[in-house]
């Protein structure tokens, strides 16, 4: 008897020349994945960042690792410390590096070390708005992006913010990798839907590792 409920198995979905979807690649570790996020969180809570421009950022951030990626009126910047709270952030757990390493390993891309781990939370309505992934020093390596919660619409662009975009819908679980030819590809995030998930409730985690140093 087919059973309905039983876990998919995890499938490559290639999306441009070095991006690819893990598909419940982050499945069997969702819920300490959550685990850990709901730890630092009690560390470091999500914050509504200020952009330089002085707009408040629709999604909250918090950060893990040795460095943290954050904005204020200065600019974005990668710092040792929270400059909200002057603390510096809480370390990455060990699940957090083990999955980003493999991921990025899985998608071509060996010998990936994340010092940094973005934290972003999506209530109903948030999104964020096509961007690039460049304030990091070495864009050899490649960004890993972990999905859990709600599911959301992913836009992966070109090179210039007006080149037209794929959207692909993200699910609890998925892993996109992206790097090399497409590791200045803008990328964003369509307004969430209200819903509720089993182990997420109302919202949406994204984690987003990184070598920013």
């Amino acid at each position: 008897m087919l059973d309905l409920f039983a876990e998919e198995e995890p499938w490559s979905e290639p999306l441009a020349d070095g991006a690819v979807i893990l598909r419940r690649r982050a499945l069997s570790d969702a819920d300490a994945l959550l685990e850990q996020v709901a730890k630092i969180a009690a560390q470091n809570p999500f914050h509504h960042r200020i952009t330089p421009g002085g707009h408040r950022m629709s999604v909250a951030m918090t950060n893990c690792g040795d460095l943290g990626w954050t904005t204020d009126s200065r600019g974005y910047q990668y710092s040792e410390q929270d400059n909200a709270g002057g603390t510096r952030w809480p370390p990455m757990p060990t699940l957090f590096r083990q999955l980003a390493v493999s991921c990025a390993a899985e998608a071509g891309f060996a010998n990936f070390n994340p010092d940094a781990c973005l934290l972003n939370r999506y209530e109903p309505g948030a999104k964020l708005t096509l961007h690039q992934d460049k304030d990091e020093r070495d864009l050899r390596q490649p960004i890993v992006s972990v999905s859990l919660g709600l599911p959301a619409v992913f836009q992966f662009g070109g090179f210039e913010r007006s080149d037209a975009t794929t959207r692909v819908l993200l699910e609890h679980g998925d892993v996109v990798v992206w790097g090399g030819p497409s590791r200045l590809r803008y990328h964003g995030i369509l307004p969430l839907k209200p819903g509720i998930h089993p182990q997420a409730g109302a919202f949406r985690f994204n984690l987003t590792f990184r070598r920013a140093h």
